[in-house]
């Protein structure tokens, strides 16, 4: 038995101790079922003379009402000249055939509790990678979940954390985002989602080495999950192109994203503490004449040429809905026609406020 438990501490990682008290408990408990004893017991285990003893616990009184609880004061002066009434007295009772009765009974708790410090293993390896990307196998799936097969573990990936238009076929392999790890009477339950913003964010540190070392930053991302994406990035290095480094010689770090995300498109704009030209890069690839900026409310008015309205608006409004997520700012647009007749332009000499110094954000 000592052995059995030496080689589950070294093959499944589980504390040798947290089974000797398992084992404690499971023979307190078969010496109490088998031998009708209720009073409170004391399991000793010698690991090296490989020896269990039960031991009842009695307390010392002048009469002796209930044989089990109870020891004489007579009797506990024999084994200690010292014990006095109310003390507490360990006797031996340990069973001439306790051992085959106790292997019984201990067997199921003794391996319920190996169960138990399993999954408590394998749930504290996979809470450790919550708000991580993890490659999985696509096991099966039903009308609620896919489930992925993580290595240890079933992942569930909700119908609502599904990409549109996304097919999952069995046996195919997938990156997904762990969003929560949880851990119940039925081992860990780890969720994972294929539409999280930061399941983009990961796959460009992945795929980006300034970004993965620090010298780009990830400063926001706006996802429609399955048709469009906006992250914008910086870099403090003014040597360093925040923007170039995504994309990749000739596409190929972006492409390989874009690759991964079934074909979802992705802006990859500069970030600025100037709300002006974050807006300006956050509506790539639409041209911008002026933003006007209100502080106090964290809106923008954004003027665009005529013949640009419509795709700085985006099919559906898409485009600026994600612009406005990305900056964290309303984006109210209007066209160089309409802003004359609110008043908004003077005259075509006040169209000149375009982010002229600052990168063309890029599409891809």
């Amino acid at each position: 038995m000592f052995d059995a438990m030496n080689y589950l501490e070294k093959e499944k990682g589980i504390d040798k101790d947290f089974l000797l008290e398992a084992l404690e408990a499971a023979l307190i408990s078969a010496y109490k079922k088998n031998f009708n004893a209720a009073t409170n017991v004391r399991v000793s285990i010698n690991e090296e003379e490989g020896a269990m003893k039960v031991f009842a616990q009695k307390t010392v009184v002048d009469e002796v009402e209930d044989n089990q609880q109870e020891i004489s004061t007579e009797e506990a002066k024999e084994i200690n000249p010292n014990y006095e009434a109310e003390d507490v007295v360990e006797v031996e009772v340990t069973p001439a055939d306790f051992g085959r009765i106790a292997a019984q009974a201990a067997k199921q708790v003794v391996t319920q509790r190996v169960r138990e410090a399993e999954r408590g293993i394998i749930y504290g390896e996979y809470v450790d990678r919550e708000e991580d990307i993890m490659n999985g196998i696509i096991q099966r799936k039903d009308n609620r979940f896919v489930y992925v097969n993580l290595g240890k573990v079933e992942a569930r990936l909700p119908e609502g954390e599904q990409m549109p238009k996304e097919t999952y076929n069995v046996h195919e392999r997938l990156k997904v985002y762990v969003t929560k790890v949880e851990n119940n009477n039925k081992g860990p339950h780890v969720y994972v989602s294929r539409t999280h913003p930061n399941l983009l964010k990961r796959l460009f540190e992945m795929e980006v080495p300034e970004i993965y070392d620090g010298t780009v930053e990830v400063t926001s991302v706006a996802r429609e999950a399955g048709d469009r994406s906006k992250i914008s990035v910086y870099a403090e290095d003014p040597e360093i192109d925040p923007v170039g480094s995504c994309v990749g010689q000739g596409g190929q770090r972006v492409q390989t994203i874009v690759d991964e995300l079934k074909g979802e498109k992705i802006d990859i704009v500069q970030w600025s503490e100037d709300p002006v030209v974050y807006v300006t890069n956050a509506l790539s690839p639409s041209k911008v004449r002026k933003v006007i900026v209100n502080e106090e409310e964290q809106a923008t008015t954004v003027i665009v040429p005529d013949y640009q309205l419509s795709l700085a608006i985006g099919k559906r409004g898409q485009n600026a809905r994600l612009a406005a997520k990305l900056t964290g700012w309303k984006i109210d647009i209007k066209s160089e026609s309409e802003a004359l007749e609110n008043g908004l332009l003077d005259d075509d000499s006040d169209l000149e406020e375009e982010a002229a110094d600052n990168p063309d954000p890029l599409e891809e």
